[in-house]
């Protein structure tokens, strides 16, 4: 299982029952492979997997919310007792509850509660199984960044991003970018690649209406890096399969 591209292996997607993280199982599944779809609401989560089987598609759902150790925890052995593997982490969940604040109007705790999604739940899903994902022939982690988590875009004056306020959110996601340079160095010479995926400003209930990109096109570059054969590259970050400055 070198080249993921040609369809193989088990998938957990976190916060997929909608938007991109829906998305991106519905693509790895057309790839061949196992997706499990991870979701705060089990009832949500099984809608979206049954709906991915209508399309004949191997599909599947856990209750897991990455800011609740208790719903981590079961997820090893589940894996392991279900399918035996696990092959591919994306960590698509993520919020954003700080647009248009201020940093000197912010408030702590909302900055707390960003970081426990985007960042230290990214952490303790990807401690937790990278055991598993280690055994893999071909172990793929994906972490869902953003270019407001680019410190070059960041201190750009020119860039499209350059009004938009959203502190918890940004920071965040230069944390997640760190931890995905740190994680892939950890495991440089192993089976296992880690990369940032910025999908772009899409069409979800955080992008709204008025996003230039479908689900579809946001889901392109964190598949890629998902299916990525052995001599792809690690500890990187890209947008429309392109590096990205840091």
């Amino acid at each position: 299982m070198t080249n993921r591209s040609s369809g193989s292996g088990v998938a957990l997607i976190t916060g997929a029952n909608k938007g991109i993280g829906f998305e991106i199982s519905r693509q790895l599944a057309k790839r061949g492979i196992t997706v499990v779809i991870g979701a705060r609401d089990e009832k949500r989560g099984a809608e979206a997997a049954a709906r991915l089987r209508d399309e004949e598609l191997d599909a599947h759902h856990v209750r897991l919310d990455v800011t609740d150790a208790s719903t981590i925890e079961p997820l090893p052995r589940f894996f392991e007792e279900r399918f035996g593997r696990l092959d591919i982490l994306v960590n698509n969940a993520g919020v954003l509850l700080d647009e248009g604040t201020p940093l000197s109007d912010l408030d702590i705790g909302v900055l707390r509660q960003t970081f426990e999604t985007n960042f230290f739940g990214v952490f303790a899903v990807s401690k937790a199984l990278l055991p598993l994902i280690r055994r893999s022939e071909a172990g793929r982690i994906v972490n869902v960044s953003s270019q407001l988590g680019s410190l070059a875009d960041i201190g750009d004056p020119g860039s499209d991003y350059a009004g938009f306020i959203s502190f918890a959110y940004s920071s965040s996601k230069v944390a997640l970018n760190a931890l995905t340079a740190l994680f892939a160095k950890e495991l440089r010479g192993s089976n296992v690649k880690v990369n940032s995926a910025d999908p772009g400003w899409v069409q979800t209930d955080m992008g709204t209406a008025a996003a230039p990109l479908t689900p579809e096109e946001g889901a392109d570059t964190p598949v890629w890096l998902a299916t990525l054969p052995a001599n792809g590259p690690s500890g990187g970050f890209f947008s429309s399969r392109q590096p990205m400055a840091w």
